[in-house]
């Protein structure tokens, strides 16, 4: 292989830490290539150093062969495009570890939600996106998601391709206005349309608009080499949308999703195809409806068999359903606090889910340092490892933000911007709706006045105040006012009548 080359078949993530709190070079913690679709977890509480170990498992990764997709939340990540800076910090903690340390610069592209903020535009069709995870992100309950599926069922059925939100808006209103239309297979309430309505509406006032459309992207953008056989790292920058974590968590799952769907059954592998990496997961999982954890529960048991590693990147391990959790053999846990009876109740959570240890874990746990973790990771043989106390080792790309020259860039120089960088609006369910409302509108619409008859105009007047004059409502009018008139004409009569006698 040319280039960068971390020879071997393992991710080396650090080295023991001994008893006497000294690190031992020889006892160095790896993580085997094969075992590495096995899915994994990195957690800590905020600032304990599980970004870096991200950067450290993505280097080393690319280096060997192995595409990566991560998510950038902070927007700190972009500096695996630049070579590392040395400082005395960081060649002290190369010391530590036994670690050669040298500046080096990955393989990047930066993507980015529907284009907003630095990066090649993503996007995903509302029919690809799907009625489940559009739940999701919408916030409904159970029964609001299950007349979404309708709606997309009757979309499909009709030959009405949903693309964009003003797609699936347009059938909303339609099967709102005709709720004829949805006879045989069900129904849609008004008051469900309208909270779906106005979920829709207020997704997109927040910019989701720029996320659905085409071109579409397709998942297996991710699976790229160099021409070095070194894998591209995919990092898709999050900062311009981080308000919207429900949002951009929900993508995250719609790419999984969808390399579950296109990507070849391939077993057991030397080394996986994809490793993804799920960052601030507890998101994906905060609110979620029962099908929707099935969906994430059964996409991570099967992508294994893809040749792809899922890790999920969140602060402690209670943030993952025990069904997913089950599945995650590597475990990269930093440090915890135990603060509040709460965070000793999580700290006692997270011990339980380590296998039996010879260290004291509730009390190495609060005690790590940055860039310390307790780790165990699965045999080549599949069987867990001991837990280990591990000092990690430093990245060697740059631990900040690239340049924003540098940045823009790779943008420029990347062949997905001239795959994915120009919006598609071809003809969907809006324009088919819109085009089937204006042929009935000259039908429905009343004569203007005074203007002559037209073909399939309404009524002659004559025979429209016939109409009038037999309706019900009119016979109903007359009868009151001829009441009200005969009172008045009999008080007149009778009062005269008085007057007179008198």
């Amino acid at each position: 292989m040319k280039g960068y080359d971390f020879r071997g078949a393992a991710l080396e993530l650090g080295v023991l830490v001994g008893e006497d709190g000294g690190a031992d070079a020889s006892e160095r913690i790896r993580i085997s290539l094969s075992m590495l679709n096995r899915h994994g977890l990195v957690a800590g509480a905020t600032g304990t150093g599980k970004t870096k170990t991200l950067q450290v498992m993505a280097e080393q990764l690319a280096a060997q062969g192995v595409p990566v997709f991560l998510a950038d939340i902070k927007g700190d990540l972009s500096g695996l495009a630049s070579p590392g800076v040395a400082s005395e910090r960081v060649t002290s903690r190369a010391a530590e570890v036994g670690q050669t340390w040298r500046p080096v610069a990955c393989p990047v592209e930066f993507l980015s939600l529907g284009g907003l903020g630095d990066g090649v535009p993503i996007r995903a069709t509302m029919t690809a996106f799907g009625p489940t995870l559009l739940a999701k992100v919408l916030e409904l309950n159970e029964t609001q998601e299950s007349s979404l599926g309708l709606i997309f069922y009757f979309a499909d059925k009709n030959g009405m391709p949903l693309l964009d939100l003003k797609d699936l808006i347009a059938v909303i209103r339609y099967l709102t206005a005709t709720p004829e239309a949805l006879s045989g297979i069900g129904g849609l309430s008004t008051a469900t349309a309208g909270v779906i309505l106005r979920a829709l509406t207020n997704f997109e006032a927040q910019g989701a608009e720029a996320f659905f459309g085409e071109p579409e992207f397709d998942a297996c953008d991710l699976l790229r080499l160099t021409g070095d056989g070194r894998g591209v790292i995919s990092v898709l920058e999050l900062p311009a949308v981080q308000d919207r974590p429900r949002l951009f968590s929900t993508f995250l799952m719609w790419l999984l999703t969808d390399l579950f769907h296109v990507l070849p059954e391939v077993g057991d592998v030397d080394k996986p195809k994809l490793v993804f990496f799920f960052d601030e997961a507890h998101l994906l999982f905060d609110g979620a409806s029962k099908a929707f954890l099935q969906s994430i529960a059964q996409t991570a048991r099967l992508i294994r068999s893809k040749g792809v590693g899922v890790f999920f990147v969140t602060q402690t391990p209670q943030d993952v359903p025990a069904d997913v959790l089950a599945q995650l053999g590597a475990r990269v846990q930093h440090a915890l606090r135990a603060f509040t009876p709460q965070d000793a109740k999580a700290l006692k959570a997270t011990v339980s889910t380590f296998p039996t240890s010879s260290y004291d874990l509730e009390r190495v746990l609060t005690g790590l340092g940055t860039g310390e973790a307790v780790v165990t990771v699965l045999s080549e043989t599949g069987a867990p490892t001991p837990v280990a106390w591990t000092r990690m080792r430093a990245p060697e790309t740059l631990m900040a933000p690239s340049r924003p020259d540098v940045v823009q860039g790779v943008i420029a120089a990347s062949p997905l911007q001239r795959k994915y960088g120009t919006a598609v609006d071809r003809q969907s369910a809006y324009e088919i709706l819109s085009a089937k409302l204006a042929t009935q509108q000259p039908a429905d619409a009343p004569e203007a006045p005074g203007g002559p008859a037209q073909k399939g105009e309404s009524e002659p007047r004559q025979t429209v105040l016939e109409n009038v004059l037999e309706s019900k409502e009119f016979r109903s009018l007359a009868r009151s006012a001829a009441s009200t008139l005969g009172r008045e004409i009999t008080r007149s009569i009778f009062g005269t009548a008085r007057r007179r006698r008198r």
